[in-house]
């Protein structure tokens, strides 16, 4: 029986008795996405990079548009392996323009292949992507409590978005404005924006809480929350010092923090 209760503005109560955020309405693959993906940390190379550029194409657009299409933009784009796709020259440029499959946007095309060889530069000055990118992390006292419809409204970006935005456009990446980074940073985890009473949030946030707890164990215990992630460990690495520490945790780590 479905519960009468009304739910707080920007909650929505599915067929199935659960909740989640507005935004996913009734789409099979939307809600999916929600549920398993959208706000779960990420500290893989690939996928961070995947979901950088795809923010990138979103602009202007619906975010469903892309999702729709992101199979179709792995096939196209190599898997958004930045080896890969930073070797493309005109051919290749062109070939995807041909791609009605994907978003033919030659901007936003070029600004993938640069932005391909923008992060092999990162990585060899970082050791990973994944380093880089946590270490924008925002503590708790930027961030809204509680996290509401009206709060996420008026959160088109942020102060850390801003700070990642600028210095990725300070080493040449294309498309990444505040905005766009603020949504990169609510796929990939980098906060949780998961509303106060989605059935997801609290799931969220234990992983976050275990990606943090990982970072914790690798250096010492009095180091504070929202730490960058440097020091050499790369993202493999943590997962296997995840696999070490917190051996209870170990298929969530892994197949959740992988995708």
């Amino acid at each position: 029986m479905t519960d009468p209760t009304p739910l707080p503005v920007g909650l929505a109560r599915r067929s199935d008795g659960s909740v989640g955020c507005w935004w996913a309405g009734d789409d099979p693959l939307y809600v999916t996405y929600h549920d398993t993906e959208w706000g779960r940390p990420v500290v893989d190379d690939t996928r961070l990079f995947e979901k950088l550029c795809l923010e990138g194409f979103q602009a202007g657009l619906s975010w469903i548009t892309v999702l729709r299409k992101r199979e179709a933009f792995r096939d196209a784009f190599d898997g958004f392996d930045p080896t890969s796709v930073a070797a493309y020259g005109e051919a290749e440029i062109s070939a995807l323009l041909d791609d009605a499959t994907i978003i033919r946007h030659r901007g936003k095309i070029e600004a993938t292949i640069n932005n391909a060889g923008r992060c092999l530069e990162l990585q060899e000055q970082h050791g990973s992507l994944a380093h880089y990118v946590w270490g924008f992390e925002p503590p708790a006292s930027d961030r809204p409590s509680p996290v509401t419809h009206a709060a996420l409204r008026e959160l088109t970006e942020s102060a850390a978005s801003r700070a990642l935005s600028r210095d990725l456009k300070q080493r040449g990446w294309r498309f990444v404005g505040p905005t766009t980074v603020y949504a990169f940073m609510q796929a990939m985890g980098l906060v949780n924006d998961h509303l106060e009473g989605c059935g997801q949030r609290a799931t969220v946030e234990r992983l976050r809480a275990l990606l943090t707890d990982a970072i914790r164990l690798r250096f010492r215990a009095d180091v504070p929350v929202g730490i960058s992630l440097s020091g050499g460990l790369d993202s493999s690495g943590l997962v296997a010092l995840a696999k070490q520490t917190i051996p209870t945790s170990l298929s969530t780590f892994t197949t959740e923090y992988r995708e």
